[in-house]
């Protein structure tokens, strides 16, 4: 389908309890919903704080201004058990599509953009408690980290790319170790290194998903502590 001139091309995940909303173009800005409207409400409010977290990487983002003309739906997906459960769960039909070099390089800074915004995130938090939620549920920082590193490691498995944590590193040393098996993994994913079926048949994520899922992640966590322990 071809792409609008505009306004910012959209995906819609739509499940049976919440609808994601995601730029095809802009891995990480991806924001949920009761339903179509209120995910793409979501991800317009988001938007500034996307921009903040890509200014250095100098990408030439600017946030909608405007939520009327902001963004045009190109893809409608349905959602699963995943979607439901609180994390975008389908591929978009645009991330079986090739990564050029130039795209690479971009996928790259946009992952060390977010890694940077979560590591500085976590640096403000540390000693702090953060706020537990409604129900009393919540990680703490340390919990967060952890979580953080179990989850990149399945996403790399599912990309296809063996990584053995070292558990005897301090969450410091593990999240560098995790970052450079990432842009190792997506490097050699993107130039068909990683053949796009496992061993027993299993298909393997594409290395658009993989950034996709990824920053999305990472994003969503940093974004968890900013509103948990930094905007008091």
């Amino acid at each position: 389908m071809a792409k609008s001139q505009k306004k910012i091309d959209v995906y819609l995940e739509i499940g049976q309890k919440r609808t994601f909303a995601g730029a095809i173009d802009w891995p990480g800005w991806c924001r949920s919903g009761r339903d179509e409207e209120s995910a793409l409400q979501a991800l317009f409010d988001y938007g500034a704080r996307y921009a903040r977290v890509l200014r250095a990487a100098r990408l030439g983002f600017k946030a909608p201004t405007d939520t009327s003309s902001a963004f045009v739906v190109i893809e409608r997906l349905e959602g699963n058990t995943t979607t439901d459960f609180g994390a975008p769960g389908v591929a978009p039909s645009n991330d079986a599509t090739e990564v050029s070099s130039n795209e690479l390089i971009r996928f790259q800074k946009i992952l060390k953009a977010c890694w940077r915004t979560f590591e500085a995130d976590m640096r403000k938090a540390t000693g702090n408690t953060l706020r537990s939620g409604p129900r009393g549920g919540g990680r703490q920082p340390s919990g967060i980290i952890q979580h953080v590193l179990d989850s990149n490691g399945g996403y790399l498995n599912a990309l296809g790319w063996k990584f053995q944590r070292n558990d005897r590193a301090d969450s410091d040393q593990q999240l560098e170790q995790n970052q450079q098996a990432t842009l190792n993994a997506l490097t050699s994913s993107a130039r068909g290194e990683i053949p796009a079926k496992g061993p027993r048949g299993g298909v393997r994520w594409s290395p658009r998903y993989f950034v996709r899922r990824l920053a999305w992640h990472i994003l969503d966590h940093a974004w968890e502590i900013e509103d948990r322990v930094l905007q008091k």
